[in-house]
């Protein structure tokens, strides 16, 4: 009886372990499909029936003429693309249905100064050819852990380029897809962001950003990740009273073992210490309240605070191929205006794109009571997202402004923008046409004792 008490008690855990990792695997000959109806990244690789977007053929492999590496500015690939057409406050309603309800209100919140300018369609999106194989093998193995809060048997690709079950699981399996998104796999760059105020003011935070996509790592595998999507380091260069402060942050992979690993460097007091809040709606001091922790990258962190369905398919207007943006020596005074960015400089297509909704579980705290998230069908970047507080009022609008980056070669964004509607201010990530390069790409793979806690302190100056 007691050895029957035994195997019962743990069966009932094996069943309850089995029971936390929900499978989201496809067949192989699903998986088939990737590279032949499919892009390698699981879109559909047809363009829609009116032609108004066009079939992937490949994206951008080869930089275009000009082009001088990794770290130069990106050369405009479409230079003879004119602006088809442009949606303003006196034309909106026509294009309503191809909208989401954030750049809609953008347009009624400043009828007089946003337009959506629109361009030809350009599916430009790309992967080097071991991501595409690796990618292709998560298909038939990876699989949702949890509630979402984690991800298993998947390495060095999206892990789910085919949404399998039922609405719940593909919300899951989206955002996952964008959380491990192909960005490369050691980053450097100089960038500054700002918090615009009403009257179109603002002062730089310039800081240098370090990253290390352990998810990417060429010399590894799903065993050697040791729970870590990436490292990420962060040190403040100015103004004065925030230089010298910085932050290190370790993502994990399955948040229900391990929750996101954090620290912050405090210039003044010379210490390094644990920084348990860096998550959820958390405020962060550089972006002047327009910014949550878990805002940042359009969307990271973990999931668990909202029940997450996934509400299929649409085709918008989002910002693609945005390069006229993020030429070298453009003025950061031209590039924002006092309510958004200078709406001439930005580019916009028609895309089809994933719908997911996220509503606020009872019980549990944000400032945002829903978001509704608009991902990019080719690279699984969150490209629009609108959050909605308490009241069930429309709050606030982020908007990844994408480019390919030729160097990876793969779509990302060159800006990331926080717009407060009921503030009517608006926060800017990633402008660095002003310093002598932009982001540069390696597969260099750093020492992990890099980006350790004892390395933030040394290599932090005050």
């Amino acid at each position: 009886m007691i050895h029957n008490k035994k195997w019962l008690v743990g069966g009932v855990a094996a069943l309850s372990l089995l029971s936390a990792q929900v499978s989201a695997a496809v067949s192989a000959g699903e998986a088939a499909r990737l590279g032949n109806d499919l892009t390698p990244f699981g879109s559909v690789k047809e363009g829609n029936a009116s032609g108004t977007i066009p079939a992937w053929t490949g994206g951008i492999t080869k930089p275009p003429a000009g082009y001088g590496g990794s770290g130069d500015f990106h050369p405009n690939p479409y230079p003879d693309d004119k602006v088809l057409f442009t949606i303003d406050a006196k034309n909106v309603d026509l294009y309503g249905d191809h909208l989401t309800d954030g750049v809609k209100s953008l347009i009624s919140t400043y009828p007089t100064t946003f337009r959506v300018p629109v361009y030809q369609t350009r599916r430009s999106h790309s992967v080097p050819d071991r991501v595409a194989k690796n990618t292709k093998e998560n298909a038939t193995s990876a699989t949702v852990v949890g509630e979402g809060a984690g991800i298993a048997g998947a390495f060095g690709g999206y892990p789910f380029p085919i949404l399998s079950g039922d609405d719940k699981q593909k919300a899951y399996q989206v955002i996952w897809n964008h959380l491990v998104r192909w960005r490369g796999v050691s980053i450097t760059r100089r960038s500054s962001e700002v918090a615009v105020q009403q009257n179109g003011d603002y002062t730089l935070v310039t800081s240098q950003q370090e990253a290390f996509f352990n998810y990417y790592n060429p010399e590894g595998d799903e065993s050697s990740l040791d729970n870590i999507i990436f490292y990420y380091l962060s040190f403040t260069l100015s103004p004065p009273r925030l230089a010298g402060g910085a932050i290190l942050v370790h993502e994990t992979l399955n948040q229900i073992k391990n929750p996101r690993y954090g620290w912050g460097y405090n210039a003044g007091q010379r210490r390094v210490r644990r920084a348990p809040n860096l998550g959820y709606d958390s405020p962060i001091a550089a972006a002047d309240n327009l910014r949550t922790a878990d805002d940042t990258d359009i969307f990271n962190g973990a999931l668990d605070r909202y029940n997450w369905t996934y509400e299929g398919m649409r085709e918008i207007y989002i910002p693609y191929n945005n390069y006229a943006i993020a030429q070298k020596g453009l003025p950061y005074s031209e590039i924002l205006g006092v309510s958004h960015v200078n709406p001439d400089l930005m580019r916009w297509e028609l895309h089809r794109v994933h719908v997911v909704e996220a509503t606020l579980k009872d019980g549990a705290r944000h400032i945002y009571a829903k978001r509704r998230f608009y991902v990019d069908e080719d690279s699984w970047n969150t490209v629009l997202l609108d959050q909605y507080d308490g009241r069930g009022e429309l709050w606030r609008v982020s908007m990844g402004v994408l480019k390919n980056f030729y160097e990876l070669p793969g779509v990302w964004t060159t800006l990331e923008v926080f717009h407060d509607l009921q503030a009517r201010r608006y926060h800017v990530q990633g402008l660095d046409t002003e310093e002598p390069t932009t982001r540069v790409f390696t597969d260099d793979v750093p020492n992990k004792r890099y980006f350790s806690p004892a390395s933030l302190r040394r290599r932090s100056v005050r």
